[in-house]
């Protein structure tokens, strides 16, 4: 099962989107966020009911000096939710963001990953949006939102109380198989991993990486019997 292109290109984008010009490195991602289907990324979709929050995450790639890679941040221990754990920039839509349904997930991605790495939302270019997929231990519905990073701009943890640390990854060491596991939660779940860039990188994010390289073909294969305890607090 696949998107089509009228599915893909609907009005919540709010005509942000912009696929001219893209390295050719990032056609296969740019063909897996239009033909992808919410099912083939997460068993944990939108509520039928239409409950939970709207947020945005922004996943960029970059041209870095080891080639594509990927921008990540990592979360302030002291917050309420997801403490501690590496993450795409992104957070819950505000009203300053505009309609969700005339490209407000958008620019949520945008707002928020300004606000929490410092980037210039002017270097960065937006091709394209993952289906809608859902985090249960929070609540918030969560639009994947893809973006070129044109012209790269310096970036930090611009608040230490939400954000401890900002670093890019470049694709290959999340290729590696030497880099990779599978995450198992005390509670008894498991999910893939990656061990980058003195991180562990798993849950949510983890999931969307994870789909990302099969479906753009960048994966290689790795041993998915090697397992990674997480924390109980995790």
């Amino acid at each position: 099962m696949t998107r089509t292109d009228e599915e893909t290109y609907d009005p919540g984008t709010g005509g942000l989107l912009d696929r001219e010009g893209l390295p050719d490195w990032l056609a296969p991602v740019d063909r897996a966020a239009r033909t992808v289907a919410p099912e083939q990324l997460s068993r944990f979709l939108p509520p039928e009911s239409g409950a939970g929050r709207q947020s945005a995450v922004l996943v960029l790639f970059g041209d870095g000096e080891r080639g594509p890679e990927l921008l990540l941040m990592e979360r302030a221990g002291s917050l309420r939710s997801h403490a501690g754990q590496p993450s795409f920039p992104g957070g819950a839509l505000d009203p300053e963001d505009g309609d969700p349904a005339d490209g407000g997930l958008l620019r949520a991605a945008l707002r928020e990953a300004e606000e929490e790495t410092g980037l210039d939302p002017a270097g960065v270019q937006l091709f394209g949006v993952l289906p809608r997929l859902y985090i249960p231990v929070s609540g918030f519905v969560v639009t994947p939102v893809l973006g070129w990073w044109r012209e790269p701009s310096p970036v930090g943890a611009v608040d230490p109380a939400e954000t401890a640390r900002v670093f890019t990854v470049p694709v290959a060491d999340l290729t590696d198989p030497a880099n990779r596991a599978t995450a198992v939660h005390p509670a008894g779940h498991a999910g893939p991993a990656f061990l980058v860039a003195s991180a562990l990188v798993w849950g949510f994010t983890a999931g969307v990486i994870d789909r990302l390289l099969h479906f753009a073909g960048w994966e290689r294969p790795w041993d998915t019997s090697r397992k990674v305890p997480l924390d109980w607090r995790s």
